[in-house]
């Protein structure tokens, strides 16, 4: 049977690496544009005026060639950097909202923290390389970001 992957015929393949890093921070959910009775229905508990706080788990992949030298899409070393610098530095045991400044107008969401991280790492890759942010809040709350 022929294989018809073009990049395989070629002799080039392609992985996809996830490296998982966990983190805490904490965060209110509050939208300055929004009254705080908006806030107060929209976001229920989690809009509480102390915060709350979560251990994040983050899931970075990657997706590239296979160096035929190395047998690598990318170092794991230098992947760790790069999830250090963006994820573990500004956000690690951080208030999201008063000691990000990205997060002062932005809310601190799931979501948003998922594209936060993507943007970050977009900008330090090698481009071309980053597929995929996977963020689980909790055990059942999880946000796939894929810069789209």
């Amino acid at each position: 049977m022929a294989n018809t992957n073009a990049e395989h015929q070629t002799g080039e393949r392609i992985a996809y690496l996830t490296r998982v890093q966990c983190f805490s921070a904490s965060h209110r959910l509050h939208s300055l544009g929004l009254s705080d009775d908006e806030n107060q229905r929209i976001f229920g508990k989690c809009n509480n005026p102390n915060g709350h706080g979560h251990n994040y788990r983050a899931e970075v992949t990657v997706r590239g060639k296979i160096n035929k030298v190395t047998g690598m899409v990318i170092n794991l070393t230098d992947l760790k950097e790069c999830i250090e610098e963006v994820i573990m530095v500004p956000l690690d045991h951080k208030n999201l909202d008063k000691d990000v400044p990205y997060f002062a107008n932005v809310v601190s969401t799931t979501e948003n923290v998922a594209a936060y991280i993507w943007d970050g790492l977009v900008k330090i890759l090698p481009v071309g390389e980053m597929y995929e942010v996977k963020i689980y809040e909790t055990d059942k709350n999880i946000v796939v970001y894929r810069g789209e």
